[in-house]
């Protein structure tokens, strides 16, 4: 592979950013529809580990 142009140089060294601006992820369960779909999906899971086990 032949370069087309000079190198970039690199990027300046940035400070790492911060955990308590990091964290910030939230599951919010504020109606009972969306409880009921995350509760039924950990019960699918379940019950597909279950099938699987019996199956195997």
């Amino acid at each position: 592979m032949v370069r087309e142009g000079p190198a970039e140089p690199a990027p300046p060294k940035q400070e790492p950013y911060p955990a308590e601006k990091a964290r910030g992820g939230v599951i919010v369960l504020n109606t009972p529809a969306r409880r009921w779909i995350f509760l039924a999906g950990l019960a699918g899971a379940v019950v597909l580990v279950l099938v699987l086990g019996f199956l195997r």
